[in-house]
């Protein structure tokens, strides 16, 4: 069996920045089993499967270890192989997901998510939380993830997570975030009990940051990076229950995967 493959750089305009998601677009479902094996042997963040044709896709993403429920670059990436592969004429396509339907339209040269807004509560005690990043938050709110809070773009970039603590946490990830300098805010997302001890830019967490910050700063529409080492920038905004999450893409790598 033959399976196309493509590693897409998403949230960035060149290769080797942004984070890397692998995509494999499939003519029907193949086992969980070995959907898993495929994305524990591209070990990226995430590899995204999708079955469809006509603009309408089902999709599911997965870590090197775990199935996710919603991931915003490998559906960018997966949008850009619609795009520039299998429907060229095509400016809108929509993913049907276990967090419901999923919209990617091209705009010029970015790539902009309709995803759903999950906006943050306040938690209690934020102690185990800090002693995981290193640092204590000025404030813990959490939606799917916490969300540690901090003053300063140079408090979030300084982090260093011990992540047998992080994993060990009763959410699967941490998103840290601050003020930016050059853009609205920045952030940063560790998730090691899902195999991914740094993601470098992760669409899903902007479901949790954009109406925070939306309302904090008192506007909808918003700059944003990831100050991971590869980084990434995102152009946000904010639409009432949902939020658009834009950014480019840049293809890496074009291939097939055999299996036996």
């Amino acid at each position: 069996m033959k399976i196309p493959i493509y590693q897409v750089d998403a949230f960035t305009s060149r290769v080797f920045g942004g984070n890397p998601a692998a995509v494999c677009p499939l003519e029907s479902w193949l086992d969980d089993a070995t959907l898993q094996s495929i994305a524990a042997e591209n070990n990226l963040s995430e590899t995204a499967f999708f079955v469809g044709r006509d603009g309408q896709y089902d999709i599911r993403w997965m870590t090197p270890v775990a199935e996710v429920d919603l991931c915003g670059h490998a559906t960018l990436a997966s949008g850009w192989v619609v795009f520039n592969r299998l429907e060229p004429a095509r400016d809108e396509v929509e993913f049907g997901s276990r967090s419901g339907p999923l919209k990617v339209v091209r705009e010029g040269d970015l790539l902009a998510l309709d995803f759903p807004a999950r906006p943050p509560e306040p938690v209690g005690d934020a102690r185990a939380v800090g002693e995981a990043l290193g640092r204590p938050p000025r404030q813990l709110l959490a939606a799917r993830d916490y969300l540690a809070l901090y003053d300063t773009e140079e408090e979030v970039r300084a982090l260093r997570p011990d992540m047998a603590r992080v994993a060990a946490l009763d959410r699967h990830a941490v998103i840290a975030s601050a003020p930016g300098k050059s853009c609205d805010f920045v952030s940063r997302f560790f998730a090691p009990a899902w195999g991914v001890a740094e993601d470098p830019v992760t669409g899903s967490s902007h479901c949790t940051l954009v109406p925070y910050w939306a309302a904090r700063l008192g506007k909808d529409r918003l700059s944003a990076r990831q100050v991971s080492s590869r980084g990434g920038e995102l152009f946000c905004e904010r639409r009432g229950t949902r939020v658009r999450i834009a950014g480019r893409a840049a293809l890496f790598l074009e291939g097939r995967i055999e299996i036996s």
